[in-house]
């Protein structure tokens, strides 16, 4: 439908001269304004807009993972499922014509019409979402775990005790299917309620959670001390106890595998001994700016708290660096 222009007509405007009390004419700056009128049919068929789509269309890059898309915002990724999005560093997200505004930088009427006016008027629009609520199950696991202890021993050079403590507490093992290292996370009842996959091929960087986790219960570690480490990665985790192993079980950790908060906010609950937290996600834009956020939100709570960031990309890169004798090295907290 083509924009409707709508014209003022010039009128005399009365304004009210309050010292002698008279009213005076004067002209009113006349504006011409333009509006596009969009039916509802338009507004919903732009808001479900296959996003995917849409930014190939623009010469975007978009990566397929699994049944969803990954797009960088920069260095951040954003998941993208149909015709909806979710920034995973600022955690939000939404439909396609908020898609647009946010990162396009279109008012309303903008967005809508550059969404309808794509790929040459012809938009492709995603079927309704049905959220898939798929019930929580562990990866089958293999009788034997040779390709995780070399994995996580001799390629990333995680501490033997330290992995150790972690196999017999049934927090890590070995799947049946594709021999991925599993970092399970239970709730304070003990029950496994996530679980985190990292591939064991190091030519193979695959990771991933496990359908139906609740990112509250990621991989953690709850220990008795009034001091918390919050993590990206259970690597980095692992990483970190592993150069710093004096009285390490004192202390409580957790992993959110993402850049998440939720994890942290349930160990917070879940332990009311925790009084002082530390953010040690990676030194990238990304982490940090993870970092400030959580910082932020502590802040507000009043709950002490305090970043700490690896030398190098992460606490892995740093236990490797330790290895080879490298001291520029975050100190142990005490």
């Amino acid at each position: 439908m083509p924009p409707v222009t709508v014209i003022r007509e010039e009128v005399p405007n009365l304004r009210y001269y309050s010292r002698k009390k008279k009213y005076i004419k004067t002209k009113e700056v006349i504006k011409i304004s333009t509006y596009i009128y969009f039916t509802k049919e338009q507004r919903e068929k732009a808001r479900r807009t296959d996003l995917a789509n849409f930014l190939i269309g623009q010469g975007e890059k978009v990566k397929k993972s699994g049944p969803e898309y990954e797009w960088l915002d920069g260095s951040q990724k954003v998941t993208i499922r149909g015709h909806l999005w979710y920034h995973q560093y600022e955690q939000k997200g939404g439909d396609a014509v908020d898609f647009v505004r946010r990162f396009y930088n279109k008012d309303y009427a903008e967005a809508v019409e550059m969404l309808l006016n794509n790929c040459g008027g012809q938009i492709i629009t995603s079927p309704p979402i049905e959220k898939e609520h798929k019930p929580f199950e562990l990866p089958p696991r293999n009788d034997r775990m040779n390709r995780v202890f070399s994995y996580l021993l001799l390629t990333r050079g995680i501490d033997k005790d330290v992995l150790f403590e972690f196999v017999r507490k049934k927090m890590i093992y070995e799947s049946a299917d594709y021999h991925n290292a599993v970092f399970v996370g239970y709730d304070s009842s003990g029950k496994p309620r996530h679980a985190h996959k990292r591939g064991t091929v190091t030519s193979n960087s695959y990771k991933g959670n496990v359908a139906g986790s609740q990112p509250e219960f990621s991989f953690h570690f709850n220990g008795t001390s009034d001091k918390m480490f919050l993590f990206e990665a259970p690597i980095d985790m692992l990483s970190y106890i592993s150069m710093h192993k004096d009285n390490w079980k004192r202390h409580s950790y957790a992993a959110s595998c993402s850049v998440s908060d939720r994890v942290l906010f349930q160990c917070l609950k879940d332990n009311p001994n925790i009084k002082n937290v530390f953010l040690c996600f990676d030194n990238d834009e990304a982490g940090q700016t993870a970092n400030k956020r959580i910082s932020d939100k502590l802040n507000s709570m009043n709950i002490l708290n305090e970043i700490l960031i690896p030398y190098h990309k992460d606490w892995n890169e740093d236990l490797k660096f330790a290895e080879e004798g490298d001291e520029k090295l975050c100190p142990q907290v005490l």
